[in-house]
């Protein structure tokens, strides 16, 4: 090969004469293109927009139960619907994969169907978030889409796809409500039966504590000072008994019963003066062993006079007034020494209701303090358990955030694969850098001396004589004949890349009134 190329004609003269090598490997490749373009099976794509909707009514009146966000619920009702069980419905509903089904396993298609045939996108905007107050982007919707060979039957998957997620939502979020609900319910019985073992506790303990109460210490407290005041004045009243009997005693010692017994007279006189004594003094004191001796005396001597010293029946009218006023007081005495047992019985009683009440009301406190508690707890309970009812009523009523399909997948009227144009237009690329790449390689492994000077470089000895390109008649035929052959390809790959842009890329009719509007404006 000269490998001296400097000016254009050196380059159009290898064209020439690597025209071959040239364009056979370009048209092939580009030929192989295109029938790659024409056999590979078209795919199409069917797709649904579904909006996220806010729920209908103000959050300020009714809040939702379904703490999660949209993606979140979208990340699980994703995994729930592409699950094995779920696309092997789909596939054998719609009798999908046919020509896999004998050469790949259920596994394999399913897998196939979840990554590469069925597309998941969400669409999202800048939002204000209802919980931080700041902006923040957020799906506001999303899309899903199926591939496949049949159009009619992408479009059913696609629908089938975008009915299972807005079944699913409603399904997810009723479950999550119900959940809610029923938890608060259960809650709220646990505690309320709490509620009720602590008030039979309670009316247990004031039932066993009735009189200890703390409620009543201050009514105890009252009665202990009342008490005390009528011990005091029944002490009072019993002492004036007493001064009373001892009058009564003395003034009936004065009296005789009868008259007329002088012994009589002295020892009723010794007996007075006896009881006096005992008042004040011990037996043991002289005066009153003194007058002790001088009644037994004169009761020895009644004795031996053949009388009785225990005073007979009195006949007396004085006498007999202060003996009875002397009963009288004696029994009031008796009677009131019984009240002052049965108050200080009361006082003691009371005093021990006192000095208890202390440990009672740390008990009974502490119960008070529980059942406060569970009171609050059971308020909060049944106030969340209402409003969970009612955010299921929005949930069932479908007001709360939904899903709603606002673009149904629709019969696919073009492939999406393959890109005839792209695939064209990339075998030309590759042909052209095909049939450049062949004619260089040929060009240069290509020994032959083709130029003068080219033959006085290798040889060093200068040329004489050039004999110029001899054609005879038949090379006028053969380049004839070449000519022809190349305006026939030329018009196949005119008439294949007319027939091509028609089919796989815009109607000629299309295209001619579009190219007639551009003329006209």
């Amino acid at each position: 090969m000269d490998s001296d190329v400097k000016t254009l004609g050196d380059v159009i003269a290898i064209v020439k004469r690597r025209r071959n090598w040239l364009i056979w490997p370009a048209v092939g490749v580009f030929l192989l293109s295109a029938v790659i373009a024409f056999v590979w099976p078209p795919t199409y794509r069917s797709t649904s927009t579904i909006l996220i909707e806010e729920q209908e009514i103000p959050r300020e009146y009714v809040m939702t139960t379904v703490s999660s966000y949209a993606e979140q619920r979208l990340q699980t009702i994703n995994q729930r619907i592409m699950s094995s069980t779920r696309l092997t419905e789909i596939i054998n509903r719609f009798n999908l994969y046919a020509d896999l089904r004998e050469k790949w396993t259920m596994e394999e298609i399913i897998d196939k169907m979840r990554k590469k045939d069925i597309k998941f996108e969400t669409i999202s905007a800048e939002v204000i978030d209802r919980r931080t107050g700041r902006p923040t982007a957020a799906t506001i919707a999303f899309q899903l889409s199926y591939e496949g060979r049949n159009p009619a039957v992408v479009q059913q998957v696609a629908n089938v796809l975008a009915s299972l997620y807005l079944e699913e939502n409603l399904k997810v979020r009723e479950q999550q409500t119900e959940g809610a609900t029923k938890f608060m319910e259960d809650e709220r019985k646990a505690v309320e039966e709490q509620l009720a073992a602590l008030d039979k506790q309670i009316a247990e303990f004031k039932q066993q504590n009735v009189n200890t109460l703390p409620e009543l210490a201050q009514y105890n407290l009252q009665i202990v000072d009342r008490l005390d005041q009528d011990i005091e004045r029944l002490n009072n009243q019993l002492k004036e008994l007493r001064e009373k009997e001892t009058y009564l005693q003395t003034q009936l010692a004065s009296i005789p019963p009868d008259a007329s017994n002088p012994d009589k007279d002295r020892l009723r006189e010794l007996r007075v003066k006896l009881i006096n004594l005992q008042s004040r003094f011990t037996d043991e004191y002289p005066d009153v062993k003194k007058t002790k001796a001088e009644i037994a005396e004169l009761e020895r001597k009644l004795k031996a006079a053949g009388q009785s010293p225990i005073d007979s029946k009195p006949d007396n009218p004085a006498y007999v007034t202060l003996s009875a006023q002397l009963a009288s007081t004696r029994s009031e005495i008796d009677s009131v020494r019984r009240q002052i047992a049965a108050a200080q019985g009361k006082r003691n009683d009371y005093q021990r209701r006192i000095a208890t009440s202390p440990k009672v009301e740390e008990s009974y406190r502490l119960l008070l303090t529980q059942r406060n508690n569970l009171q609050a707890k059971y308020d909060d309970l049944t106030k969340k358990y209402m409003e969970s009812k009612v955010a299921s009523g929005l949930e069932k009523g479908q007001m709360g955030e939904r899903f709603t399909l606002i673009d149904a997948a629709r019969l696919p009227e073009k492939p999406v694969r393959p890109n005839v144009p792209a695939i064209l237009l990339i075998g030309l690329v590759l042909g052209i850098g095909t049939g450049v790449g062949a004619a260089a390689l040929r060009e240069f492994s290509d020994q032959s001396v083709r130029t003068a000077a080219a033959l006085s470089g290798a040889l060093g000895l200068p040329v004489l004589a050039v004999i110029p390109e001899i054609v005879t008649a038949e090379d006028s035929a053969r380049n004839v004949q070449f000519r022809r052959q190349a305006a026939v390809a030329a018009v196949v790959v005119l008439i294949v890349a007319v027939a091509a842009f028609h089919f796989f890329v815009m109607d000629l009719d299309v295209l001619w009134a579009k190219i007639m509007r551009r003329i006209v404006i």
